[in-house]
């Protein structure tokens, strides 16, 4: 790397700290334990949470059991009550949730022993929950990537069923403009197969950050090659490879919400710096940090820090606000906390 370049990356990370996000606490999730990879989005008016897993009674390394779950839960005000008013049709969490101005569509996602074709919607109407089944993705899929993209939902990566070895590269893409479409294979991410990547939209088109690929360990178990490449989609130009991330980010808060001069933000992730530490009790979290992705210039940014560590876990802008609703803070351990900063 040449002198130039090394001096353009300084500039690029310099922590930004007055552009750091004021976070508060909204009512937590009604689940003591809270859920990590669960869905949630905005339906009229309410944020609405559903799924996802937890160990209930043990951790993992003491024995436990995951539990999926199936509740959907709905909280019409900031400062008001959840309410457990529905079931998604199965027990179901890892696959990817997209507002949208009909609903809440709940892609994908799956169990300890299948993974799901399955495409709902949930929308929350006169104090009712309606569930209505969309078009099935071409294949099972769950720990995949999402976001809308002006009226196209966009789905990238994941794995078949729980014991892969190996992470898709697959795209395929739904036209909400279009009443009777069906998903559209479109042509295949660039990078390798990954799973647990960060989507985000701007403009009408696709980005993809950062995600884990899978290879086969010595065990016949799938092992994580950490990854932090990052691309662009679209419809016209196809994929693009962009800057990395200055560090790995996998399982962030998704889809990426924008900053207030269009930037798009990855919260946090897992960097694989603490995969093994021990005791798994004290594991310390993920990282806190916040990067910005500036699309005109190519550039990432280091602005601040959240006050969590949570991943698997939502994006969703609700009031005008980000809100980040629960997610894994540490392996094996879920948070019903609910954070909430505003989307400047």
């Amino acid at each position: 790397m040449n002198t130039i370049t090394q001096t353009i990356l300084a500039i690029a990370l310099i922590p930004l700290t007055s552009f750091a996000l004021e976070w508060k606490e909204l009512p937590p999730i009604p689940n003591a334990k809270g859920f990590a990879g669960g869905f949630a989005g905005v339906s009229g008016g309410a944020l609405v949470v559903a799924g996802g897993t937890n160990f209930p009674d043990k951790l993992p390394w003491e024995g436990g059991t995951k539990v999926w779950y199936d509740d959907v839960f709905v909280l019409e005000k900031p400062d008001g009550a959840w309410r457990k008013v529905g079931k998604l049709p199965k027990p179901n969490g890892y696959g990817v949730s997209i507002t949208t101005e009909r609903g809440v569509i709940i892609i994908g996602g799956g169990n300890a022993s299948e993974h799901f074709s399955n495409v709902v919607r949930l929308e929350w109407k006169n104090g009712a929950l309606k569930t209505e089944p969309l078009p099935e993705l071409p294949k099972p899929c769950a720990f995949m990537a999402g976001a809308l993209a002006g009226n196209v939902i966009h789905v990238v990566g994941g794995i078949v069923r729980p014991d892969a070895t190996s992470a898709l590269q697959s795209h395929w893409s739904l036209d909400l403009a279009k009443p009777d479409a069906a998903w559209k294979v479109e042509p295949p991410l660039l990078g390798a197969g990954r799973i647990l990547a960060t989507a985000g939209a701007r403009d009408g088109s696709l980005y993809l950050f950062s995600g884990a690929a899978l290879k086969r360990g010595k065990d016949g178990n799938a092992e994580r090659e950490w990854l932090k490449d990052a691309y662009h989609y679209a419809q016209k130009g196809g994929w693009k490879r962009l800057a990395n991330l200055p560090r790995v980010a996998v399982a962030a808060p998704g889809p990426a919400p924008q900053g207030a001069a269009g930037e798009l933000l990855v919260m946090g992730g897992d960097d694989g710096s603490h995969m093994n530490f021990q005791p798994k009790d004290k594991h310390p979290g993920f990282p806190r940090e916040v990067l910005a992705y500036d699309a005109a210039k190519d550039v990432w940014s280091r602005v601040g820090e959240v006050p969590f560590s949570l991943v698997t876990s939502n994006a969703v802008i609700w009031n005008k606000r980000i809100v980040i609703p629960g997610g894994e803070a540490r392996p094996g351990v879920r948070s019903p906390a609910v954070w909430s900063a505003e989307a400047r």
